[in-house]
């Protein structure tokens, strides 16, 4: 499971603490699957959607289709279908400047950790 991968720059981040902080606000959940993926198979409760083809611009404070949500500071977990886009999608936004930012792999993996599932 990726959720206790480590990196060099970031530690990872137990299954535990990120359903947690999706509950109470303290991590923003970040699904970068396509918009089809999610109608099949729903969607980690209270992630933000945002495919991996938009993330750039959604991410990016300076342009237009900036999503207010996602915060800089603010600690982020990515996941997609198995974890490859995820890692792509952890890059980029440090690109952007995010710091605290983990790959938690793939929807598999959140719900086998046990959160919740909102379906489209």
């Amino acid at each position: 499971m990726y959720f206790f991968r480590q990196t060099e720059t970031a530690p990872g981040i137990s299954a535990g603490a990120v359903i947690e902080g999706a509950t109470n606000g303290t991590v923003t959940v970040i699904d970068v699957r396509e918009h089809a993926e999610l109608a099949t198979s729903g969607k980690a409760r209270g992630a933000h959607h945002v495919p991996l083809s938009r993330l750039q611009d959604m991410a990016d404070p300076r342009h237009p289709d900036y999503n207010p949500a996602l915060k800089t500071d603010a600690r982020i977990a990515v996941y997609c279908a198995s974890g490859g886009r995820s890692g792509r999608a952890q890059a980029a936004l440090r690109q952007l400047g995010y710091g605290d930012v983990h790959n938690i792999g793939g929807f598999a993996d959140w719900i086998a950790a046990g959160g919740d599932v909102e379906r489209l």
